[in-house]
């Protein structure tokens, strides 16, 4: 697993430096909230912007799609496919939300819907592919499930391969670990394992894959002795809260973000074992106050760490020793806007944009590719309710 994970990394990292970066030219779609409980955002689903990424400029293009609650976005290998989750509870009557297939014009950014289906558990919060592009791996919240859905050739996405629930022991947090949270799930770069950060468990749960079926199975821990019936697992501090999770670039270390407490986790991979060698806070000493950290995305040079706060706003900025894997805070800088959610590194590593949930825009940072800090260059678009922010290569 150790070799697995290390390709995962080279291969992302790779891509963004050759594929995304030879023009410096982008689509950028943003998904949002439209709105939900009779509450109506203004947003209309899926919006897209021409991104230049020498200037930092963002043309806008308008509505892509309309589509329910948008709030991650992936696109398709080959770019020519972009799918959303529908982040609701309900969908034609079932506990679930939605997974919507569409076809992509690179030409005009605008987005035409193929298909929807079931996400087959309530409010959907992240989407990924597998490896080979065949499958799309959903984490449903409410649901505290994650599935597995088949992507055919022409773009359209079929019914659930795999529905697995999310089991283990509950965090302390009787308001927010009530029950477990599948908030971000993505595969082994081998495609043979997937990850999922439950929030609701305190854990980052590794279930076994089977690309040539589309199926997740509980992988069994090594820990929990032979023949015991166990998740394979990174178990985090109690009320840590795993929201989503970053690996390094040689595949050691696992970083988790702690939504509850507002932390990374640093796990080395012993030999197929996570262990936990650093927990360090994102936010400023003698922080009071109501915060949720949000995301956590690690340059693609492999040196630098980020993460968002939400209550405190900003970004904090890290420095990644390579060869222990260890964090050293380096920079925290307001995001110019309330409610920070998902932000992304342009694929040159030279720009961070941020979606400002509450405030309703967009605003861009340029990175120093000696120190990792961040520089603001101001707000780059207005759009409502932003919470997800995707490249795409023009």
């Amino acid at each position: 697993m150790k070799r697995t994970l290390q390709t995962l990394v080279v291969v992302v990292v790779f891509l963004a430096g050759t594929v995304f970066a030879e023009s410096g030219k982008y689509l950028l779609f943003v998904g949002t909230y439209t709105g939900s409980d009779g509450k109506d955002t203004g947003s209309k689903g899926i919006y897209s912007y021409r991104f230049d990424g020498g200037s930092g400029k963002a043309e806008p293009l308008g509505v892509a799609a309309e589509t329910a609650n948008p709030s991650f976005l992936a696109v398709a290998p080959g770019g020519k496919f972009l799918y959303a989750v529908n982040e609701l509870q309900k969908y034609k009557g079932e506990s679930s939300g939605g997974v919507t297939a569409f076809a992509l014009d690179r030409k005009t950014g605008k987005l035409t819907e193929l298909n929807e289906v079931a996400s087959r558990g309530a409010d959907p919060c992240y989407i990924s592919f597998d490896r080979t592009g065949k499958y799309l791996l959903v984490a449903n919240y409410t649901g505290g499930n994650v599935a597995v859905f088949p992507v055919s050739p022409d773009g359209h996405v079929g019914e659930a391969s795999s529905v697995e629930e999310d089991k283990g022991e509950l965090g302390p947090n009787e308001e927010r670990q009530e029950h477990s949270h599948a908030h971000w799930i993505e595969v082994s770069a081998r495609n043979r394992f997937a990850y999922v950060a439950d929030l609701g468990l305190d854990r980052v749960l590794i279930y076994k894959f089977d690309a040539s079926k589309g199926t997740l199975t509980p992988g069994d821990s090594p820990a929990a002795g032979k023949g015991a019936k166990d998740f394979f697992s990174a178990t985090a501090a109690p009320a840590t809260g795993p929201r989503h999770v970053a690996f390094s670039s040689d595949g050691k270390f696992m970083y988790v973000l702690g939504e509850l407490d507002s932390t990374v986790t640093v796990f080395a991979n012993d030999k197929e074992t996570f262990r936990s060698i650093q927990k360090i806070s994102a936010l400023p000493a003698g922080f009071s106050g109501r915060n949720d950290a949000a995301e956590i995305v690690i340059h693609p040079s492999g040196k630098f760490l980020y993460t968002s706060n939400r209550g405190d706003d900003s970004i904090a900025v890290f420095s990644i020793e390579h060869s222990t894997g260890k964090l050293t805070f380096v920079q925290r800088v307001p995001t110019e806007g309330k409610e920070p959610r998902n932000f992304a590194v342009d694929p040159s590593g030279a720009r961070l944009l941020v979606a400002n949930q509450n405030s309703g825009n967009v605003v861009e940072f340029k990175i120093d590719s000696a120190t990792g800090k961040l520089v603001s260059q101001g707000e780059v678009a207005k759009v409502p309710a932003p919470v997800c922010l995707v490249f795409v290569p023009e």
